[in-house]
């Protein structure tokens, strides 16, 4: 089995929230996952935006999303720039969540064995100098 690395010593360097993000990083110190819904639509966003992908208008409320999704996509890093130079090989995967929208986030504590499409995976964080957390999935155990 082939270990991935889980990135977690990677010193990152927290994103100055915008207005219309911020929400997003504050849930995040909790460990709270939220995503933008359109009332008027019935649908997720995601990544947040000041209005809606689907009709462009705002009153976009924020959920907490189920932090349960599976792989649509993945890639193995074996090269990579600073900060994550030195800490190949990491896996970088686009998770479709049940809300119906896509995230790219690090998949961690894993095997590459262990990776493949459709895998059922689960959020978990990974924590950022400013008390902030990012999200990153693991395999559903």
């Amino acid at each position: 089995m082939t270990k991935l690395n889980d990135t977690r010593g990677v010193e990152r360097t927290p994103p100055a929230p915008l207005n219309h993000t911020r929400p997003f990083w504050e849930a995040t110190r909790d460990k709270r996952l939220l995503l933008q819904y359109d009332p008027r639509s019935g649908k997720y966003q995601f990544f947040p935006r000041p209005v809606s992908i689907y009709d462009g208008k705002g009153d976009l409320e924020w959920r907490e999303a189920s932090g349960e999704g599976v792989i649509f996509s993945y890639t193995i890093q074996v090269r990579a720039r600073p900060p994550f130079q030195g800490h190949e090989p990491f896996a970088l995967g686009i998770i479709t969540l049940k809300e119906n929208v896509n995230l790219m986030a690090n998949l961690v504590n894993c095997e590459r064995e262990d990776l493949r499409i459709g895998l059922p995976v689960r959020l978990c964080w990974l924590p950022l100098p400013d008390g902030a957390h990012l999200p990153a999935f693991e395999p559903a155990r």
